[in-house]
C-alpha cells in the first residue's frame, strides 16, 4: 500500500471464519483443556526412548552419554506436568453464566465470559463479567466459576458506577 492512499481506500475486514455476519451463527464449542495431555504422553514416550537408548548404548556408545538421562528427566518432568495440568473442561460458558446468575441472585443483562487458568496446575476457570438486566444496569458483578466442577471461586458485586445518561442521549 502506498503512503499516499486516501482514508477511503483503506479497508479492514475480518476473515470469513471470524465474521459472524457472513456465516450462519452456530454454537461454538470451546476446545477442551485436556488436549494438553497429548504432548504430555509424547514427552513421556520420548523420555522412555532416551532412557532405553542410554541403557542400550550408554557405556560404549559414541553419541549416547549421560546427557540422554538428563534430557529424559526433563522430558519426564514436562510430560508429567502436562498430564496433571490437562484438566477436563466440564463447565462451558453457558453453564458458567447460569452459575453466575444464581450467585448474584438477579437476572443478568449484558455479560461476557472469558476462559482463563488459575494456579500452578492451571485449573481452568470462567471469568464472568455481567450487568443486571435493568436499563440502565443498576449493578455489575465479576464472578469466577471453576471450569472443572462449577463452584464459585470468587465474586464481586457492586452498584454500577458508570453513567449511562450520556450514552442514552447520544443514541436519541
Amino acid at each position: 500500500m502506498s503512503a499516499d492512499a486516501d482514508d477511503d481506500e483503506v479497508t479492514d475486514a475480518l476473515p470469513d471464519d471470524l465474521a459472524a455476519t457472513e456465516r450462519d451463527l452456530e454454537d461454538y464449542i470451546f476446545p477442551n483443556n485436556n488436549r494438553r495431555r497429548i504432548p504430555g504422553y509424547l514427552y513421556l514416550a520420548s523420555a522412555a526412548v532416551l532412557v532405553g537408548l542410554y541403557l542400550a548404548y550408554g557405556d560404549d556408545g559414541v553419541l549416547v552419554n549421560v546427557g540422554y538421562l538428563w534430557a529424559a528427566l526433563i522430558a519426564a518432568a514436562v510430560g508429567t506436568y502436562s498430564l496433571v495440568a490437562g484438566w477436563d473442561l466440564n463447565v462451558d460458558e453457558r453453564d458458567a453464566l447460569v452459575v453466575a446468575a444464581t450467585e448474584i441472585g438477579q437476572p443478568i443483562g449484558p455479560a461476557s465470559a472469558q476462559l482463563s487458568w488459575r494456579g500452578f496446575l492451571s485449573r481452568p476457570v470462567w471469568r464472568i463479567l455481567c450487568y443486571s438486566a435493568e436499563d440502565p444496569p443498576l449493578t455489575r458483578a465479576l464472578v469466577v466459576v471453576d471450569g472443572v466442577d462449577g463452584h464459585v471461586v470468587e465474586r464481586l458485586i457492586e452498584d454500577n458506577p458508570e453513567d449511562w445518561d450520556a450514552v442514552k442521549e447520544s443514541l436519541q
